[in-house]
């Protein structure tokens, strides 16, 4: 017969006393307390975003099963359906959000408020300090961007034809694939460079916006080049082959059978016999287009995707170097 056990006030007391279990202890807990702000606002921004992409994809699918696609051919634009603004405004966002309110304010508010002097003289190196600081930062923006690009991926992928947006334009080319993750890397990187250089949170946060701005920009010019560009010829008088419908036409000519390129406004003239007579004079027999074909998509993305990890990882150094060898 077993005797029934009690448990004394003393002993209640020290289990009161005693800490509570946590999933994350010492420094990383540290970190995600102090951003814990950042954390719940832009993961639930992704979380939020993830499940409209996937209502919208869940929308759409009954749409079209409904109307008999793929067997019967469908009108139907992504564009007028309810909340595909929201949705693009977001994947166009994220990447100045993380920038701007996770990476810029990183260290440069530690530095500003004297708490990364105040870590530093504890038991906790520098190097410590700035890699829980980065493995926060850079946690939360893969864990955004894959959740994000694969939810678009799989809802643009088999619907393209559906979507009015190119391949290659940022709109579908940055928030599929590995870009959208890697592209959340570098401009994180790049709001924590500018803070640690900086030192101040303010200022960094709007060179940040202003740097991020400008590479968003230099980005949409850089994108075409990823690719090699293929030349296709064909007829003046018919029209462009089907197979060239998910091609991206970069430029455009009209050309003799000597193989001489002429600008595709050179006969452009104000009567259709000055424009005949033009044709005659420089022998122009055919349409030459010089194009990127959906073929290439993969190949330029994983291309985008090293380029921006490659800078991610030369930014990342470059803060740990500065972190290291300056005074915090």
């Amino acid at each position: 017969m077993s005797t029934p056990t009690s448990t004394s006030p003393v002993d209640e007391g020290r289990a009161e006393l005693r800490p509570r279990r946590r999933l994350l202890r010492g420094l990383p807990w540290l970190v995600l307390r102090q951003h814990r702000i950042a954390l719940i606002y832009v993961l639930g921004l992704s979380v939020l975003g993830t499940l409209a992409i996937l209502y919208q994809r869940h929308e759409m699918a009954g749409a079209l099963d409904a109307a008999g696609w793929p067997g019967k051919e469908v009108r139907y634009a992504v564009e007028d359906t309810r909340g595909y603004g929201y949705i693009v405004a977001l994947l166009g966002g994220i990447p100045l959000i993380l920038a701007f309110f996770v990476g810029a304010p990183l260290i440069s508010a530690d530095q500003e408020n004297g708490t990364a002097q105040l870590v530093t003289t504890q038991s906790v190196t520098r190097r410590q300090w700035i890699v829980a600081k980065l493995g926060f930062a850079y946690g939360l923006a893969l864990v955004c961007g894959v959740m994000l690009s694969a939810a678009f991926t799989w809802w643009w992928e088999p619907h393209r034809a559906f979507f009015s947006s190119k391949w290659v334009e940022g709109t579908i080319f940055d928030s599929t694939g590995p870009v959208l993750p890697a592209l959340l890397l570098f401009t994180t990187a790049l709001g924590v460079t500018v803070g640690v250089v900086v030192r101040r949170l303010l200022p960094a946060m709007v060179v940040t916006f202003l740097f991020t701005v400008v590479t968003q920009f230099v980005w949409d010019e850089l994108r075409v080049e990823l690719g090699s560009t293929r030349m296709f010829t064909y007829p003046l008088d018919s029209e462009l082959p089907s197979r060239f419908d998910e091609s991206y036409e970069v430029d455009r000519w009209v050309g003799n059978a000597k193989g001489d390129l002429f600008g595709w406004g050179t006969c452009a003239e104000a009567t259709d016999e000055a424009q005949n007579a033009c044709i005659a004079k420089h022998g122009i027999i055919n349409n030459v287009i010089e194009y990127l074909d959906y073929d290439q998509m993969a190949a330029m993305q994983w291309t985008a995707a090293g380029i921006l990890l490659a800078g991610t990882a030369l930014l990342t150094g470059f803060v740990l170097w500065r972190v290291s060898a300056r005074p915090l």
